[in-house]
């Protein structure tokens, strides 16, 4: 079993080394430039960013402040698309999860469902409503809220699987409906793990919300684009809308974080 083990890694490294092999072949023909002629000049823009960003450091603290009403549009974006996320995700995880679901034989129409809502990335999704609804934060909060709904609802699934079973069971025996096993037995269990989950997923919304921001969903993502579009002489005013994104960002993080050991581990 230990020369099969290893005989088969021996395998899959080679075909490992194989397909980045030939990946970066390809690359190499349709690259415009030549990659490692090209590797000396990479640090060449961001020196000059940042040489210009230095040399009119007391110019940042007053674009980030300017900037700063971009920034709570971004984390509203997050928010509520977090919250719209999630709440889908719930009803499609109860409804999606083996011994607890309403009706069990559309248990893999509901994993599909979640499967087709994480598999189409957010920036696809954003591209597709602004034809429909105009550019802004709307079309923003359904493409992450989408998106966010079928990762969430993976999560949610599997840890609805490890629920205990016995209050279920329990309401069951009582004449309680399928919501009110749902609401009473199950969330109670699973609660904790959920917030954590849906606290990480807000984080990776906010990055995601900037990022819609370049397809001009609005928010901090958009006054960013339009600093680096103007190009030099405007390179201060990048740095400060980037740092205040990577505070925030790193602020999030470390208060998330906190709560999510809180509400895991209790203490």
């Amino acid at each position: 079993m230990v020369r099969r083990k290893r005989m088969y890694g021996g395998i899959l490294l080679v075909f490992f080394i194989a397909l980045m092999a030939s990946g970066w072949m390809l690359a190499e023909e349709r690259n415009a430039g030549d990659f490692w002629s090209g590797l000396p000049q990479v640090i060449d823009f961001p020196a000059e960013v940042l040489s210009e960003a230095w040399a009119n450091r007391s110019n940042i603290a007053g674009y980030a402040w300017e900037h700063f009403p971009s920034l709570i549009e971004t984390i509203n974006i997050a928010a509520v698309a977090t919250l719209m996320g999630a709440l889908a995700a719930m009803f499609l995880s109860l409804l999606a999860t083996r011994g607890l679901a309403r009706w069990p034989r559309l248990i893999p129409v509901f994993r599909r469902m979640m499967d087709g809502l994480r598999a189409i990335p957010e920036i696809v999704i954003a591209l597709v409503l602004i034809y429909i609804l105009g550019g802004g934060p709307v079309p923003a909060v359904i493409a992450i809220a989408l998106h966010t709904g079928g990762a969430l609802g993976k999560l949610f699934s599997e840890v609805a699987e490890n629920a205990d079973t016995k209050p279920i069971e329990g309401l069951a025996s009582v004449g309680a409906t399928w919501s009110q096993r749902m609401w009473l037995g199950v969330i109670p269990q699973v609660a904790p793990n959920w917030l954590s989950y849906a606290l990480l997923r807000f984080e990776i919304n906010i990055r995601a919300s900037a990022i819609l921001g370049f397809v001009g969903e609005g928010g901090i993502g958009s006054d960013l684009k339009i600093a680096m579009q103007w190009g030099q002489g405007r390179y201060d005013e990048v740095v400060a809308i980037f740092l205040l994104l990577f505070i925030t960002i790193v602020v999030i993080d470390q208060i998330s974080d906190h709560f999510r050991h809180k509400l895991v581990k209790g203490h």
